[in-house]
């Protein structure tokens, strides 16, 4: 079966597909649910200093350097996605390029890094919610900010269900203000420094900040690459709700490859504006302060903001909890286009039929993230610090599959033309070389039991965290492949090359009798 006869594309405002509403979104909206899927303002906060104490005065560069495979995997995403619009996006692109056990692993990732990010992004958001008060026995308290977070991930849950429409519409207030504070930021921050009014400390942007070739440490390169990977993650939403956009075959790919651009000049803005309001040096306001480094905003929001600062605070809150919404998206999706293809029980591919949502993958996902960000938690602030640094092994796994899947799955159109050659073959064999890369050492440099705030089994409690959270993946798949209902999928039979891209009209799951892969 050829490409384009596989393909089913939904009729806008009908219910096709997986059952999922079509046509909900279009070119902005796509856009805007990239961005805010990637939590600027909190990613920006919780990163920025630590990729300062890593590279020092490269930072700006490594954010640029990291911005690289990111945009060469969307060339990758946008290929694939124009001819498998799917919703499963990842996990069925691997699966077409490589089969039920490689493809099944790729959804897997995709699951990890949701959860982990969920549960830090509630922690934050509660703890921010709770610094507006200005009390102290409000926001250091562990019982209180906990118990507020799963209140904003059930809350996030809530408005997931009732579809995108409601959610398109909050996410752009939510943008908007994240971004009105991020300019404001940088506007406040740059001014005061030609002005000569910062701090001490403070310094004139330097090109030799943009110097890729003034980095003096391999490990801090490569945790300062992978520390960037985070804050670029999440720009796929997009393509994960490529099945409810008016276009879904261009106009996912298109926002995904504008999400990645405008957030490199954001962040390159905003990094270069902080360090020269507040300088490397290691006291008071300094970057290279360690004390500064979990939330370079909440250090410099006094001095910078003054009676405004306040206003940084929103902002930080905002982009947590807007982003906790839209990481429920692509996880709750992935996991529905999973169980359609029998790559998970099937109650996963349930649609709701009100308002045409993965309702029951939803709910599940947040239960998941919950119950793991509660019992983080209980274990320590220290453990649950290091779940978001082992969170760049789960992006990059799943990245650097995709990258590699689109160069398999196109490999006999590579030659056809010079477009193809390059977008669909060197532009993401490149991405996933380097996502690889970054994947190899880190994993090396986290066995360092220095790395991080803990130690497991005589190793850095990072690795044990994300090298273990992808093995557990692989303990999971092998004990599904030993139920009945999994055998289509691991035979190849539910989901393959040849596999329609979306169920026929009405169904909301594959077929229990399935033909030689074709539906």
């Amino acid at each position: 079966m050829s490409q384009q006869s596989t393909r089913s594309t939904p009729g806008a405002g009908t219910s096709d597909g997986k059952g999922l509403a079509t046509g909900s979104l279009g070119l902005v909206g796509s856009v805007v649910i990239g961005l805010a899927s990637t939590a600027p303002v909190y990613s920006l906060a919780a990163t920025v200093g630590f990729v300062v104490l890593a590279v020092g005065a490269q930072a700006p560069i490594a954010i640029v350097l990291a911005f690289i495979p990111m945009f060469l995997t969307a060339y990758a995403y946008r290929e694939l996605n124009e001819a498998v619009p799917d919703c499963g996006t990842s996990f069925t692109w691997s699966t077409k390029a490589f089969g039920p056990w490689v493809g099944w692993m790729s959804g897997w990732g995709v699951i990890v890094a949701g959860t982990i990010v969920l549960a830090n992004l509630a922690q934050i958001g509660s703890k921010y919610f709770w610094l507006l008060i200005g009390n102290p026995d409000l926001y250091n308290s562990t019982p209180l900010v906990t118990a507020t977070g799963v209140v904003f991930i059930a809350a996030m849950t809530f408005v997931s269900v009732r579809g995108l429409e409601i959610g398109e519409i909050l996410q752009n207030i939510l943008l908007g203000i994240q971004y009105l504070a991020l300019i404001l930021f940088v506007v406040f921050a740059l001014g005061s420094v030609f002005a000569g009014t910062a701090p001490e400390g403070s310094m004139v942007p330097q090109a030799d900040w943009f110097n890729p070739f003034a980095f003096d440490s391999l490990p801090g390169f490569t945790e300062a690459i992978l520390l960037c990977l985070f804050i670029y993650w999440g720009w796929d939403t997009c393509l994960a709700l490529n099945e409810e956009t008016k276009d879904p075959e261009h106009i996912p790919g298109r926002a995904a490859l504008l999400s990645t651009v405008i957030l490199v000049i954001t962040y390159v803005a905003v990094a270069v504006a902080a360090m020269a309001y507040a300088g490397l040096g290691e006291a008071g306001l300094g970057l290279a302060n360690d004390k500064n480094a979990e939330d370079v905003f909440f250090a410099l929001k006094d001095a910078l903001f003054g009676p405004w600062a306040w206003l940084l605070v929103v902002a930080v809150m905002v982009s947590a909890i807007s982003s906790t919404q839209t990481t429920i998206l692509p996880t709750a999706r992935g996991t529905l286009s999973m169980a359609t293809y029998r790559a998970l029980p099937e109650r996963f591919g349930r649609v709701h039929p009100r308002f045409r949502t993965p309702a029951f993958s939803t709910i599940v996902m947040s239960i998941v993230a919950s119950v793991f960000y509660v019992g983080m938690t209980i274990i320590s602030d220290a453990f649950l610090s290091d779940t978001i640094l082992s969170l760049g092994l789960a992006i990059a796994f799943y990245y650097a599959i995709t990258s590699f899947a689109c160069v398999w799955y196109f490999r006999r159109e590579l030659f056809t033309s010079v477009r193809n050659f390059a977008t669909k073959g060197l532009f993401p064999l490149l991405g996933g070389l380097m996502l690889t890369a970054a994947f190899v050492q880190s994993a090396i440099d986290m066995l360092d039991p220095d790395y991080g705030y803990t130690v497991l089994f005589g190793i850095g409690g990072v690795f044990v965290i994300g090298v273990g959270s992808l093995l557990v993946g692989a303990v999971v798949m092998v004990v599904w492949y030993f139920f009945p209902s999994a055998k289509p999928f691991f035979r190849g039979e539910s989901l393959n090359r040849e596999t329609p891209v979306l169920v026929p009209e009405g169904e909301t799951r594959i077929p229990r009798s399935v033909d030689g892969g074709r539906m």
